[in-house]
């Protein structure tokens, strides 16, 4: 029997580990590795358009299955198209193995042809980066990059010259069990007793809730119900805490909405749930602050702390709720529940006022009509810019749902690459990209991924001609708009030339036609609805001090938006408010 080489030990590792595919565009370096998957029938190789793409789709496919997914390049350019996609994973925590194949060993170091150093250039945005420059490397180094992303939650990446994968692996190789899945992690007794105290101290306790809260639902309930506490949340902790929850306040941050703030700001004691909120010029300063998280080095570094506790926000909590006496004190939570809602009805009409007759057509209720209309549980892969506006106020989560963004590295196109990772993973779900046209045309490219491989993948194009996020930061600065107007075609005729479902809608009585065909169409469809690019109006009185990036330096920027059935939530929580 012939001696394996290294590529095809690298791709049996990589099936050892669950990995089912791997995304990525051919070339010369990483031949060896691509014809090791032609022959090997337990994983498919995935062929998109641009790198970044499959890094993406990567990520895209990690956060949804919470399993390792992998991604490819080829030397020099080709891998380093990765590192965009590879930076928003590595953020958003998602279990992903990149290769990024390299020039021919005896070159390394002597500027030859696409020469980069990978090993180098990718040590930032992954918890373990390293060349294999011998075969008696493998297949450690693999395995140990394998568990530096699954036992890390982020990116790995190993740099294999081409013709070391092309080698006779080592006959004896060492091999041992693959780590595949992570512990959970409880805090110790004493940081649970003193967390136990300041809870029983505080009169007015407050829970703000991020990604880390997935899987904690039922006991972030329980212990907001045991301590009377509002419960707000951050946008990548939207999906996991706002369904089912009476205790809700709406969101924090530049896109927030609701009572939110006002709950953080008036409570005695704020308890930050597995969030990494970058924002701190929306956190007190003049309040008790725990912060839970199972990252520790998470712990402190957006706001100074009164106790920190390592740990899974699950755990913690099932260990802490035998521990704290229930209060029976509930004016504060009543109190931030009647804002809540006052605060929605105040922005409510700005989506409902003449939306059938407004052209071009409200986003707002673009948005509002596509959370009605998509299954309930559609997977929503979602722009950065006004398009992550849109998905935080008009997307209800129910708990089947999900909704996948470059939400912490904040990259520009990234809802069509997650869309084709998130569809890889179940051809039978209903997967809805809300691209914006800026980001929508920059990586327009792999539109033809879905047609190669009859993705049934929903683009649901939100066209305003601009880059509206980027105008609203202009003008809150005080600047006038410069270089954000966008000449674009007819995008639907693009859908179509390339042999997909595409339609162009104008007109608002068209929209929800059109929508209910392309959920219908099998394959992949493409709807451009021509939106309104002055949406958005800012409060008069705000000054150019007041948005550094996208933080409040002070108070608070309020979107004159529509909220959709967040109303609806807000009015069916005061049913909860005991009657006198």
């Amino acid at each position: 029997m012939a001696r394996q080489t290294v590529a095809e030990q690298f791709i049996d590792i990589l099936v050892r580990a669950g990995v089912r595919r791997l995304y990525g565009v051919v070339g010369d370096s990483l031949n060896p590795v691509v014809d090791a998957i032609r022959r090997n029938f337990a994983l498919d190789w995935i062929q998109v358009r641009h790198e970044e793409t499959a890094a993406f789709a990567a990520g895209a496919e990690a956060q949804l299955t919470g399993r390792l997914a992998a991604c490819a390049g080829s030397c020099g350019p080709g891998n380093l198209h990765l590192i965009n996609g590879l930076y928003d994973a590595h953020r958003s925590m998602a279990p992903v193995l990149a290769l990024a194949s390299h020039i021919p060993s005896s070159e390394i170091g002597t500027t030859y042809f696409q020469e980069t150093h990978p090993d180098r250039l990718f040590s930032e945005c992954s918890h373990y980066s390293e060349l294999i420059s011998s075969t008696k490397q493998m297949p450690r180094v693999v395995q140990t990059a394998i568990q530096h992303a699954v036992g890390r939650s982020g990116v790995a990446v190993v740099s294999l010259p081409g013709d070391v994968a092309a080698r006779q692996a080592p006959e004896r190789a060492f091999q041992h069990a693959l780590v595949t899945t992570r512990p959970s992690v409880r805090p110790g007794d004493e940081e649970i007793d003193a967390l136990a105290r300041m809870v029983d101290e505080a009169a007015k306790v407050t829970l703000f809730c991020g990604s880390g809260t997935a899987g904690a639902h039922a006991e972030v309930m329980e212990f907001a119900e045991r301590v009377k506490s509002p419960v707000g949340h951050a946008l990548r902790g939207k999906e996991w805490i706002q369904y089912d929850n009476p205790y809700d306040v709406g969101m924090s941050g530049l896109l927030g909405y609701g009572a939110a703030y006002e709950a953080t700001h008036e409570c005695d004691l704020l308890i930050l749930l597995g969030t990494d909120f970058p924002y701190s010029a929306f956190l007190p300063d003049d309040v008790r602050i725990v912060q839970v998280d199972v990252r520790p080095e998470h712990l402190g570094r957006r706001t100074k702390l009164d106790l920190a506790v390592w740990g899974d926000v699950r755990e913690t909590l099932r260990c802490l709720l035998p521990r704290v006496r229930e209060k029976s004190d509930r004016r504060f939570l009543d109190r931030m529940l009647k804002k809540h809602a006052e605060a929605l009805e105040g922005v409510v009409k700005a989506y409902t006022r003449k939306v059938e007759k407004h052209v071009p057509i409200h986003p707002e209720f673009v948005a509002s009509v596509l959370d009605e209309e998509a299954d309930d549980d559609a997977v929503f892969t979602v722009d950065t810019g006004m398009c992550n506006v849109w998905a935080a106020r008009y997307l209800t989560p129910n708990g089947r749902r999900r909704v996948i963004g470059s939400f912490s590295h904040g990259s520009m196109a990234n809802a069509l690459p997650q869309a084709i990772g998130a569809q890889f993973t179940d051809r039978r779900r209903q997967i809805v990209s809300m691209s914006g046209d800026g980001g929508f045309s920059m990586l327009m490219g792999d539109f033809l991924t879905l047609v190669q491989y009859d993705l049934p993948v929903k683009v649901v194009l939100f066209n305003n001609s601009s880059l509206g996020m980027v105008e609203l930061e202009m003008m809150v600065s005080g600047l006038p708009s410069y270089g954000t107007t966008n000449q674009n075609p007819d995008f639907s005729a693009i859908a179509r030339a390339a042999g997909a479902y595409g339609v162009r809608v104008e007109k608002p009585k068209q929209l929800r036609g059109a929508l209910r065909d392309a959920f219908r169409h099998k394959g992949p469809a493409l709807v451009d609805v021509v939106t309104d690019p002055n949406a958005l109006s800012i409060p008069p009185k705000i000054s150019a001090e007041m948005v550094s990036g996208f933080a409040l330096s002070t108070g608070k920027i309020v979107l004159d938006g529509g909220v959709g059935r967040m109303v609806q939530l807000a009015r069916s929580n005061l049913r909860n408010i005991p009657r006198a």
